[in-house]
């Protein structure tokens, strides 16, 4: 393994990209179907958010075993694990959905932290924002097409389709993932004990104590939550807006990401410094795509797509960024462990956009959600900033 775009790191690329399409399609049709048989914007919140509520629960103790036996079998044992969760989905309902979402948040814990924490190891410093933007634009890939695909299935009403996509998912996920491999240094099991798993809880306290990963973590927690509500409720909202189309909405914004993860990914910066100004334009391009998003319902659909267009680039530029200096700043010693508690919280707040939001849509409007969300985005501009020493 040498540089970020070479064989062995392609393949892991392909993983993640099919890892990730069946959450695509779930992302549209769970809302949808959860609609179709009465549920409340709360119910379908809290079914939605259970995926990441659990993957941030797992987070830590994901870093802490691959740090103990390397990312390769844990990734072989999780992906068996995700194609059982997967077929939950084929003959279950509402209930189901509910401990498959958490199961699938298992998961993806370990899956993610396993891949990404390979490739942190394996990478030389000065390519390791690529392997982390190359990652996160083959997470984003599926979002583009899995939409339509959803809104097709939806749209038949033959449940075959939506079994055999589901199966057909787990089955080529399971294979490629068998036949992954990562550099000897990265996957070389580093043992583990007792005391590794206490150093892990007491780990929880960095997240105050710590100013970086603090700070990090607030914006990342927030920015979240943002793209957790647009997750969970753009299906529903898009029908609210005169010639809104959801399809759309959320392939426009996959799109963008993984364009800008693609083409920004060399800016992205890979030196260990705050660049205030960067992280400050992040934030205020989300504001701004939030607000858009709750305008949409009175200014039409061009502020909904244009919000679409500012979320992408937002979403596409923040996580890498936050995610490269955490690995520079962070003792080398608890990386794995703060860096999988950093992941945990943008989990969190994926998860409080469906279970927070979900209630404010109920008692208001999506429109006023969003601009609560804007609202919040805006707030953290001060967590952004930093005046240069």
């Amino acid at each position: 393994m040498k540089g970020a775009l070479s064989l062995p790191f392609l393949r892991l690329y392909g993983l993640t990209l099919l890892y990730f399409s069946a959450n695509a399609i779930l992302n549209v049709f769970i809302p949808l179907k959860g609609e179709s048989l009465g549920a409340a914007n709360t119910t379908i919140g809290i079914i939605m958010g259970a995926y990441l509520f659990t993957t941030m629960l797992f987070r830590p103790w994901a870093g802490l075993l691959i740090q103990k036996y390397g990312p390769i079998p844990v990734l072989r044992a999780i992906l068996v694990m995700n194609g059982l969760a997967l077929s939950t989905y084929t003959f279950t309902g509402l209930e189901g959905y509910f401990v498959a979402r958490m199961m699938q948040g298992v998961c993806t814990a370990f899956f993610s932290m396993a891949l990404q924490l390979g490739l942190i190891d394996a990478l030389p410093d000065k390519e390791r924002s690529q392997g982390i933007s190359m990652y996160s634009l083959c997470a984003a890939i599926p979002g583009i097409i899995g939409p339509l695909l959803a809104l097709g299935m939806w749209q038949t009403g033959e449940t075959y389709v939506f079994t055999a996509a589901m199966i057909t998912i787990a089955l080529l996920t399971c294979g490629v993932g068998f036949s992954a491999k990562m550099d000897r240094n990265a996957s070389k099991p580093t043992g583990g004990s007792i005391k590794q798993g206490a150093a892990m809880l007491q780990s929880f306290g960095q997240l105050v104590k710590n100013p970086y990963l603090f700070k990090c973590s607030m914006l990342m927690l927030i920015a979240s939550l943002v793209f957790g509500s647009v997750t969970t409720f753009i299906p529903l909202y898009a029908a609210q807006i005169q010639n809104g189309n959801a399809a759309i909405y959320l392939m426009l914004q996959a799109g963008i990401v993984v364009a800008a993860r693609f083409v920004l990914r060399k800016k992205i910066p890979s030196d260990g410094k705050w660049h205030s100004a960067f992280v400050t334009t992040i934030m205020l391009l989300l504001a701004i795509a939030a607000q858009s998003v709750s305008f949409s319902i009175t200014g039409g659909v061009v502020f909904f797509y244009a919000g679409a267009v500012l979320m992408g680039v937002a979403q596409a530029l923040l996580y890498p960024t936050l995610t490269t200096y955490l690995t520079f700043v962070l003792p080398q010693e608890s990386r794995n462990v703060l860096v999988g508690l950093f992941i945990a919280m943008a989990d969190l707040g994926v998860s409080l956009g469906g279970v927070i939001m979900g209630p404010v849509a109920d008692l208001y409007s999506y429109s006023f959600m969003y601009t609560l969300c804007a609202i919040l985005s805006a707030l953290m501009l001060f967590f952004a900033y930093e005046r240069r020493q």
